[in-house]
């Protein structure tokens, strides 16, 4: 008789290599059907996936702080100011800061990992009445087998006047940099597919795994909202491992990674015009202006050089501070609370950059350029780490259509037909992957 998975205390975490294992979808769609939220990733240059359920069927609404949360999955919107932050490195930095508390957490009730290399599962589970819960109707999701969802068409809806509408908000933003109102700003844009049913969330996001392994992919279920939000961002926010290196990278300016024939560009040859090379720059000083603001001047800065991130390029450095070198453990926390929005999804001055999108966007940015990851999550043993990213190349299921988010970082240089194209090339990271039925 097979043993069952879940029948060792909650503090161990087993490890099961035979047929006959909970896969991701049994174990997605058990948390679905029960109303439980869940998070399935798998982290840049890795193989390996994870996933998250959290028994809270309404989630609790945290500070972002990395240091006092315990093992689980962090999303956040793009409105998530935090009205002062912490401006030096001493030990109570962070007791007198008024930090925004709008952060969805997804606390690691269930915690999962799929080891491509060696098959195994390993489950970790709490001991409680949800869990109990949890695991009768994983039984009978293992024991009812259900028949995979065949392809179906997506089709695009049509907004006739979105590239007019876009295109003068382009140009107003331009007219409002050159009078000297803010330096950059970004302004985004959404696209919306429809379905013939409600889509396979866990098959999207196998698939976006396999078009784009140095991405961060991740599929976000929020019963409460009603939504999946699904992407694949190339773009690091903060990271703190297990041995306390902390990272962050600047990512901006965009180009095709593919020639008009269809050949793939080499990175070290690609070409970026003078407007594009201050984008990205003045997301780099964005980043160097938040370490003097806590006065810390030990850290290690790569780059800029050209990264390929699925269909595209960028311009991306990257920035590494050992916190145990500099004796600032929380750096990870506060670097968060003074780098979001970054200048990479806002602009600079920040301030007046986020005013002018409150303005003149029309949509709700909701999850779209906020930031997600697992925190304080430990993997093979190695001791818990944290990794947010920016929330971009991302869409939102609801039911069976999709919302596709997209922006362009705005200098006074920028050409607003050029900045709509940007956009499109943005959405076709996903899009293509959509429309694909292999």
């Amino acid at each position: 008789m097979q043993s069952d998975y879940f029948s060792t205390a909650s503090s161990t975490t087993e490890s099961y290599t035979r047929t006959g294992k909970p896969s991701a979808s049994q174990l997605w769609e058990t948390a679905h059907l029960l109303g439980f939220p869940a998070a399935l990733w798998r982290l840049p240059n890795k193989r390996d996936k994870h996933l998250i359920v959290s028994f809270d069927e309404v989630l609790p609404r945290v500070s972002a702080d990395l240091d006092e949360l315990p093992a689980g999955f962090l999303i956040s919107p793009f409105d998530n100011l935090a009205s002062t932050a912490p401006t030096n490195m001493s030990s109570g930095a962070l007791s007198g800061a008024s930090i925004s508390t709008q952060s969805l957490f997804l606390r690691a009730d269930l915690q999962v990992s799929f080891s491509e290399r060696s098959g195994k599962t390993d489950v970790r589970i709490a001991e409680n009445t949800p869990a109990d819960k949890f695991r009768q109707a994983l039984r009978e999701q293992m024991t009812n087998k259900t028949p995979g969802k065949t392809p179906q068409t997506v089709t695009p809806l049509s907004d006739p006047e979105a590239q007019a509408a876009y295109v003068r908000n382009v140009s107003l933003a331009i007219e409002a940099m050159q009078r000297g109102e803010f330096r950059k700003v970004v302004l985004s844009r959404t696209k919306q597919v429809q379905f013939a049913d409600a889509p396979d969330a866990v098959a999207l996001f196998d698939k976006l795994c396999t078009a784009y392994p140095t991405a961060f992919i991740s599929a976000v279920s929020i019963p409460e909202r009603g939504q999946i939000w699904i992407s694949a961002t190339p773009e690091r926010l903060v990271s703190v491992d297990a041995a306390g290196l902390f990272r962050t990278a600047s990512l901006a300016g965009t180009q095709s990674a593919f020639e008009a024939d269809g050949t793939q560009k080499r990175p070290a040859g690609a070409m970026w015009s003078q407007k594009e090379i201050e984008e990205q720059a003045l997301v780099s000083r964005y980043i160097i202006e938040c370490f003097k603001k806590i006065r810390l001047r030990e850290y290690l800065e790569e780059g800029p050089k050209t990264v390929i991130a699925g269909n595209l390029m960028h311009l991306s450095t990257y920035f590494t501070v050992d916190t145990q070198a500099v004796r600032y453990p929380q750096l990870g926390t506060v670097m968060l609370r003074l780098l979001h929005p970054t200048s990479a999804v806002c602009g600079m001055p920040r301030d007046a950059a986020f005013n002018f999108i409150s303005q003149y966007e029309t949509h709700d940015r909701e999850f779209y350029s906020g930031f997600l990851g697992p925190v304080n999550v430990s993997v093979d043993n190695e001791g818990a780490e944290s990794d947010l990213f920016v929330h971009i190349r991302c869409m939102k299921l609801e039911g069976n259509k999709a919302t596709l988010y997209a922006g362009a970082g705005l200098t006074e240089d920028s050409i607003p037909e050029r900045e709509w194209v940007e956009t499109e090339m943005k959405c076709q990271t996903l899009l293509q992957v959509l429309m694909n039925d292999k």
